[in-house]
């Protein structure tokens, strides 16, 4: 079973000359819909409210077969406005509460029993949840595999040097890291990409994937010091809300399918070779391709991921 842990909220999605619309979203929540589409047992742990909005996440979760073991609280849904530019790119503002204290025993149970965890993004680093957060993938990294995707948000921790330091608790203890160029440059301006993903693997990650938007992945592992990049998915874009979630599912999810789990998946990570890292990138490029050519975070099922792969 994968865990995800992270925040859920709804996107208020404004586009030039069209009217608000309002879906579910949040990079974390994103991931657990998008390797459920894709075909793995998934339950998500963080909070929404009783309230209209939190009942669309709770639609949208349950909708995608994602196990809920934690549910609704009497605290406001968290919203985020996303902002789409005429080029399509969103940009995001946020209002968001992060506490963890009611799931604290379901985060003790995935810290214990889960064979992979996701953690990332506003959700390991806002506090007061993010305090939780590192702990449990301080704790599931025994004996689990663990990713994580830093989705640095400015807007809601504007000093890099504090959004670093919480980057760097969850780091030591990740074995697969998905980053942009974007979060790298700006948690770390005084050094190139590259050499930020190579700190990182200092640190302790295993694998690290760094996302170049139209350039296409590339990534960095102790055995391909020179790292491997992959093309992106051509498309026409409509928006890029959730690529990045849906690039870091399907990664999760080619993982998963090779049997990269629990207390073996470093090792297995260590072990991959040129070839097959190659195929679990465009695995994963190609599933953001597809979510960018439609609008919102709607990641791709496994049938429509598929079809795409076998007309390449």
């Amino acid at each position: 079973m994968l865990t995800v842990i992270g925040e859920a909220l709804v996107d208020v999605v404004n586009r030039p000359h069209q009217a608000k619309h309002a879906h579910p979203g949040g990079s974390p929540m994103n991931v657990a819909v998008g390797v459920a589409r894709l075909g793995h047992e998934v339950e998500y742990i963080g909070r929404y409210g009783n309230d209209d909005y939190g009942r669309m996440i709770d639609e949208h979760l349950r909708e995608s077969r994602v196990a809920l073991p934690v549910g609704a609280d009497s605290k406001k849904t968290s919203v985020a406005q996303a902002n789409i530019a005429e080029n399509g790119a969103a940009d995001y503002e946020f209002d968001i509460d992060w506490s963890l204290e009611d799931a604290r025993p379901s985060l003790e149970k995935a810290a214990r029993t889960s064979s992979a965890v996701h953690v990332g993004s506003i959700g390991a680093m806002l506090e007061p949840g993010a305090s939780l957060v590192a702990e449990t993938v301080k704790s599931a990294h025994q004996h689990a595999l663990v990713t994580y995707d830093p989705n640095c948000r400015p807007s809601i921790i504007p000093d890099a040097s504090q959004a670093r330091a919480w980057a760097e608790k969850v780091v030591p203890n990740a074995d697969v890291i998905k980053a942009s160029d974007e979060d790298l440059l700006w948690l770390y301006p005084h050094r190139t990409v590259e050499e930020s993903a190579r700190a990182w693997l200092e640190l302790g990650a295993e694998l690290v994937i760094v996302t170049r938007g139209e350039m296409g992945p590339w990534a960095i592992t102790r055995a391909l010091t020179g790292g491997l990049a992959v093309e992106a998915h051509r498309v026409e874009v409509a928006d890029t809300v959730g690529a990045g979630d849906s690039l870091m599912a399907a990664l999760i999810t080619a993982l998963l399918d090779r049997g990269i789990e629990g207390k073996e998946a470093s090792k297995k990570i260590s072990q991959l070779g040129q070839e097959e890292l190659a195929e679990i990138l465009t695995f994963a490029a190609t599933a953001a391709g597809i979510t960018v050519s439609r609008a919102g975070a709607n990641p791709p099922t496994r049938a429509e991921l598929e079809e795409v792969l076998a007309g390449k």
